[in-house]
Parts: structure tokens; sequence; C-alpha cells
């Protein structure tokens, strides 16, 4: 490790431990048997004791190093005292024994803005669909998604008790992305990855013109980039209104940090300044190849539907 490792590198240390952390709080609110369940606008936006818990945790503990960020999470939660046992004071040092990339090394606090998803695929986590739930922590600078942690909470947890639950996968533009094993769909087979609870008629219409060979229902933007990444999936297609920023900072900066690409509809990037409206109003798409393909078979009744602003 350097002797004063870039902030870029600290703050992703900090984020793989605290997203370690949010992992093991949304398990035990799992295992106390009350999720504390709350609608937010209904049946399909919920927000449950974990949401809250590891946001709390997650801001508490990345302010508290790191005060000059800006930190946009999903809930709305009052202003309250964080519970010690909350905080993270921690840091993976995996990540500080690497390089940081030359051109994020003289990066300030005050010019990155991190967007958390404390829980992405509540829905499916109070109903048991436990592989879908992830926990999103994206670092943006200038506008643009530059690195990222995914934790996945109950991974391996179908394999039964006795199984070490949980793993982090963590990316950084220009470095590489780490915690998986990148993997590729087979030539020429494609499979679309889409929502399995947010659908609509333009949706399906615009993952049919992709000309599946299979399409994979799943819960979280966060579960659908592993997907990708995994070989699992070739292409994640979502034309709708729905998915937010802390949906896809951090999913958007492990897929580009391994070659791929994420844009809205239209093919165009999302950005990720501190003022920039939440919603991803323009759709998402998403692949670890052959982008264009996919773009160039989005119908124009969906491109006609998701206008840009």
């Amino acid at each position: 490790m350097s002797g004063n490792p870039a902030v870029v590198m600290r703050l992703m240390a900090s984020a793989y431990a605290v997203a370690e952390k949010a992992g093991a709080i949304t398990r035990r609110v799992l295992q106390s048997g009350d999720l504390g369940i709350v609608e937010k606008t209904g049946a399909n936006d919920l927000q449950t004791l974990a949401d809250r818990l590891v946001q709390q945790s997650i801001c508490a503990s990345l302010s508290k190093h790191f005060p000059q960020i800006t930190i946009i999470g999903e809930e709305d939660l009052p202003e309250e005292e964080v519970k010690e046992d909350l905080i993270e004071s921690g840091q993976f040092e995996e990540i500080l024994q690497k390089a940081c990339p030359v051109e994020y090394n003289t990066l300030k606090e005050e010019e990155l803005v991190v967007w958390v998803d404390p829980l992405d695929g509540t829905k499916e986590y109070t109903e048991g669909l436990l592989d879908h739930v992830t926990v999103l922590i994206g670092i943006a600078h200038g506008g643009k998604a530059i690195a990222g942690v995914i934790n996945q909470p109950f991974y391996n947890y179908e394999l039964g008790a006795g199984a070490e639950l949980g793993r982090t996968l963590w990316g950084v533009l220009g470095l590489g992305a780490f915690g998986f094993q990148l993997q590729e769909v087979p030539d020429g087979k494609r499979i679309v990855t889409t929502t399995r609870s947010h659908s609509n008629k333009l949706v399906t219409d615009c993952v049919q013109a992709m000309e599946p060979d299979e399409v994979i229902k799943v819960g979280g933007a966060g579960n659908k980039i592993i997907q990708l990444v995994e070989g699992k999936a070739s292409a994640y297609v979502f034309a709708s209104l729905g998915c937010k920023k802390w949906d896809t900072c951090a999913p958007e900066a492990i897929l580009h940090a391994v070659g791929g690409k994420l844009t809205d509809m239209h093919g165009n990037a999302y950005r990720y300044d501190a003022n920039v409206k939440h919603m991803n109003s323009t759709g998402v798409l998403a692949t670890l190849r052959n982008h264009q393909y996919y773009a160039s078979r989005v119908p124009q009744s969906v491109l006609q539907a998701l206008k840009t602003d």
C-alpha cells in the first residue's frame, strides 16, 4: 500500500467494508422474523427495516470518514442519531493495495457523488427470493459512474445450513472488476434478462423485438447486471420508468469496468451528478457485448413512448 492512497481508493475500501456490514444487517433482519414492511407508493414499492438500517449504516459510516462527499440514498429517512453499532470504520485492505487509475488519482472528496440503494430487490426480499437481493453503493465523478460495490447478502443461501452466505463484487473504471468470475453467454445465443414485477406492454414488446432465445425475469438491477457479467444473460432490457440512479450507478460502473455498456433505450449515457433527476425515465439497456445490436432492435414505439428530455 502506498503511504497515502487516493481518495477514490480509500472511499472504495470503506464502501466495501460497509457493504459487507450491510449484508450482515440484511440477514439479521430476516432472521428476526419481523421485516418491518411499509408501503411507500404501493404494493410494488416497499420499504423494510433492513432498507432503513442499511441506509443509515452506509450513509453514516461514509460521512464520518469522508465528510465532504455527497451521498444520495433511496430512502427518505428522518434526521436522527445513528446507533454506534451501525457504524463501520474498517476498510478492505485488498483495495488499498491496488494502484488507483491515473485519471482519478487527484480527485477530492467534494468532487464525488455516492449513490446508495440499501436494498435493491426489496419486494423479492419480502417474498423469499433472496438471491435477487443486493446492496448497491456507486461512486460518480463528473456525472459518470466510475466505481461501484455490489453486495449479495444471501449468495449461496440455496446450499442450505453450513454454507457461507454473501459475497461482494466491486469495480473501478480503468482498474477492472473483482469478486466474481467474468463469463459470457455462448456466441450466437441471445438471453435477455428483464423485470419480474414491473412489466408492461412496452417492456414486453421491447424484449420480444430482441428476438431472444430465452427470457429471464428476475428482480433487482444489481442482480440483472450480475446475470450479464457471469454469463447467464446477454442483455438487460427495461423499456419503462421505475429504475432510478441509485439502481444503476454501482452496477454500471462494474459493467463498464469489464468492457460492458449501460445506456438508456436511445443509446444515451445516464448522468450521475448530484443535481440530476433520480428517475431513469428513458429506460435501461445493458450488455456485456454487442450493445449496438440490441440498441438497433428497440422498436420505434418504445423510443416514442420514452422520449428524451
